[in-house]
């Protein structure tokens, strides 16, 4: 369950930055000067080969993929845990659902 600022653990409650800091790709998908629809094939051919719990870094520069990757997640299940701005760059961290 994930509240706003908050994210509640098996383990406890801790601040939503210290899970952040913790986070550690498995895979990386680099798809800046890519347009829309690849951010998306790109990030749904990347989990399917991920385990339950890993993470998947994706980086993208198209503007779409602001409000399209956090809506593919939305719908597959995947938890979108971060979401930064980087030089112009998108960097998206999912963990792939359990």
């Amino acid at each position: 369950m994930k509240r706003r600022g908050w994210v509640i653990l098996k383990t406890g409650i801790r601040n939503e930055t210290d899970a952040v800091s913790d986070i550690k790709p498995v895979r990386t998908v680099d798809t800046r000067g890519s347009c829309c629809p690849v951010p998306i094939v790109e990030t749904n051919r990347a989990i399917k080969t991920l385990h339950a719990g890993d993470v998947l870094e994706v980086i993208a520069t198209d503007i779409g993929a602001r409000l399209d990757i956090p809506a593919w997640c939305k719908r597959t299940g995947h938890a979108l845990i971060k979401t930064e701005d980087q030089g112009g760059s998108i960097y998206f961290y999912i963990r792939h659902r359990p």
